[in-house]
């Protein structure tokens, strides 16, 4: 039997409300005891002192790209897991834009049996048509085969007949689709925002209005399926007013951010050019504001990475030319740390539901809670230490965050009782 002892840290789990300096005991991979003081014969365990750290469950990252099958010189299964973990992530959901699609029972196995190796715990979204064109993917077998969702993420479903079948569909199964809001025709060039850092570049970009016109539908199919939908790295202010309209009226719809959209605006794209591209794009000081209050009142639940990784190559060519996305697991932490916890916008507990319990709870992973009986996952990090982001375990460094000084590095992360990665 495998023991490790965490002492002396300050334990927050948001599933429960918990926040105390406490002890852990984990044998094998559970959380077997916690108290003030654990004190055991120490010749034959791991001791772990989590002085001056915060000792949370894992982290949960329900929107990441590996990119695996079909672009593995971008990452693959292996690299992005290393990644997460150095992240403190101990669980991913993978999206399903591979070569080939994950549209099939096939394609999914191919990725869980991979997953197997991964130093995480990584579980695969099911694309929600084939091919992501306009045939439903047998979601009963994907379901039953361990698909944890649906999601044509990079690509809208504008098929609204076929994302209102795939609804009740979902609503049978009770299980969550997640959906890439813009629609491509309102959009001239994709990764920038239509405003005024568009138009001193001599470029057209992407109006908030083709994301606001495809929430706007989603959130009311969800009120009138009873469907549960996640609208995908939410980006507009007017998005973010209607998923609190649609919460008000009773519909299931959930909301995530990621990092990237609650730090940088469109300015950020005259100083970063194509690292600063994405999609949605970066918007105004008044939409990052928006998104900011709207983690505040829990209109948006999640903070996700949308962890996108590219080539140097494929990135550093003009901006039109140029691939939208960047690498976000191992940064994500300590840009909530440091520009919503530092900065008095969220409590390091509000903060950290965002990041473990809230994405658990509405994938339905029964993770995400440091409790006694529960698999040890664990992510221990110091909110006060202050780093500057210089190397990655990606295998790509697609990031606009290179040389900046963030607070919250991450000590340890352990996945079912293991040290998967260590400072």
């Amino acid at each position: 039997m495998n023991k490790l002892i965490i002492k002396n840290g300050r334990v927050i789990n948001p599933a429960t409300g918990l926040d105390s300096y406490l002890d852990i005991l984990i044998e094998d991979d559970i959380v077997i005891k916690m108290d003030k003081t654990i004190n055991l014969d120490e010749k034959d365990m791991d001791i772990i002192d989590a002085k001056n750290c915060i000792v949370s469950p894992g982290l949960i990252d329900i929107h990441v790209h590996f990119r695996d099958p079909g672009f593995t010189y971008k990452e693959d299964i292996l690299s992005g897991a290393k990644s997460a973990a150095a992240g403190g992530y101990t669980t991913v959901l993978l999206m399903a834009n591979t070569n080939p699609k994950i549209d099939s029972v096939e394609s999914l196995q191919y990725v869980q049996e991979k997953a197997k190796d991964a130093v995480i715990n990584v579980l695969q979204e099911s694309a929600l048509t084939r091919d992501f064109k306009d045939e439903l993917v047998d979601m009963e077998a994907l379901h039953d085969a361990g698909a944890v969702g649906f999601t044509n993420d990079g690509v809208a479903v504008m098929n609204t007949s076929v994302l209102r079948q795939a609804m009740i569909k979902a609503k049978e199964l009770d299980t969550i689709i997640a959906l890439h809001e813009e629609d491509n025709k309102l959009i001239a060039l994709h990764g920038i925002n239509e405003g005024e850092i568009s138009d001193s570049l001599g470029l057209n970009g992407a109006p908030r209005v083709s994301e606001d016109v495809m929430v706007a539908r989603d959130c009311m199919l969800a009120l009138e399926t009873g469907a549960t939908i996640d609208i995908q790295h939410i980006s507009s202010k007017n998005a973010v007013d209607m998923v609190e309209y649609a919460k008000s009226k009773g519909a299931n719809v959930i909301a995530e951010v990621t990092p990237h959209h609650f730090t940088l605006t469109e300015d950020a794209v005259l100083k970063h050019a194509s690292l600063a591209k994405m999609n949605p794009p970066l918007r105004t000081y008044e939409d990052r504001e928006r998104l900011i209050k709207g983690l505040e009142d829990g209109t948006i639940d999640i903070i996700a990475t949308d962890h996108a990784p590219h080539s140097s190559e494929e990135k550093t060519v003009e901006f039109a030319k140029a691939p939208s996305g960047i690498i976000g697991l191992e940064t994500a932490l300590s840009l909530t740390i440091t520009e919503l916890v530092r900065k008095n916008r969220l409590s390091l507990s509000q903060a950290l539901s965002k990041l473990t319990s809230n994405p658990s709870k509405f994938y339905k992973l029964n993770k995400g809670d440091i409790s006694e009986g529960k698999i040890a996952d664990i992510c221990i990090f110091n909110p006060d230490e202050k780093y500057i982001v210089d190397k990655f375990y990606s295998k790509s460094s697609n990031s606009p965050f290179i040389g900046q000084k963030l607070f919250g590095k991450v000590k340890y992360t352990i996945c079912s009782g293991k040290i998967v990665y260590s400072d």
